[in-house]
């Protein structure tokens, strides 16, 4: 068998399956399936596979700019890059992401709360629009998940959402300090890279 015809059948198998889920599956997701499917190929190997296909994964980030200048009261920068902590809810970090799916914008509220110790999602919510709702309902689950006055620093960009006073007034009742980054730096993105790659692959 000549070198052209070697991937014959896998390709066709790769192709079936990323049309089965509607082009949802990245090269990892795809892996699993095939190796369910008995082809036992590395990811690396479907990669290049999909690649000379055509075949890429419909889930894309895009970049969101979510600031529209002062609309409210700004932060002070308390994280000041230092992503590290030391226990869980002592920091945490949230972000607003906006995805391109399938055609149509989804809104994911992306660090969507990420826990800097565990790098954990503590939540997150999913619109089709930026709203304001989409942030509250996200610390709605998030605070229910933890006691009154941990001290715990909730850090974000300085995003119209962050600056809101409802969202600033559920912040100081339950006892979290607010922390921005500088105009035009992402709060969240050396830190969502984790879920957007669970979301992607």
């Amino acid at each position: 068998m000549n070198s052209a015809d070697k991937y014959k059948a896998v390709k066709a198998e790769i192709t079936a399956i990323y049309h089965e889920n509607k082009g949802r599956y990245g090269y990892r997701r795809i892996t699993t399936e095939l190796h369910k499917r008995n082809f036992l190929l590395n990811h690396k190997t479907v990669q290049r596979l999909m690649k000379e296909l055509g075949l890429v994964c419909r889930v894309r980030r895009k970049k969101y700019r979510s600031y529209k200048g002062e609309v409210g009261k700004i932060a002070p920068n308390l994280l000041n890059r230092d992503f590290r902590a030391e226990k869980p809810n002592q920091k945490w970090v949230t972000d607003v992401t906006e995805f391109s799916l399938f055609g149509e914008k989804l809104y994911l509220s992306l660090s969507p709360i990420l826990d800097l110790c565990s790098s954990d999602l503590v939540s997150y919510t999913i619109s089709d629009r930026p709203a304001l709702t989409m942030v509250t309902t996200m610390l709605d689950e998030a605070f229910a998940k933890i006691p009154a006055e941990t001290n715990l620093i909730l850090h974000s960009d300085q995003g119209w959402q962050y600056q809101h006073k409802q969202y600033q007034q559920m912040l100081r009742e339950k006892g979290v300090r607010q922390s921005m980054s500088r105009k035009g730096k992402l709060s969240g993105q050396c830190c969502d890279r984790k879920f957007l790659r669970a979301a992607q692959k």
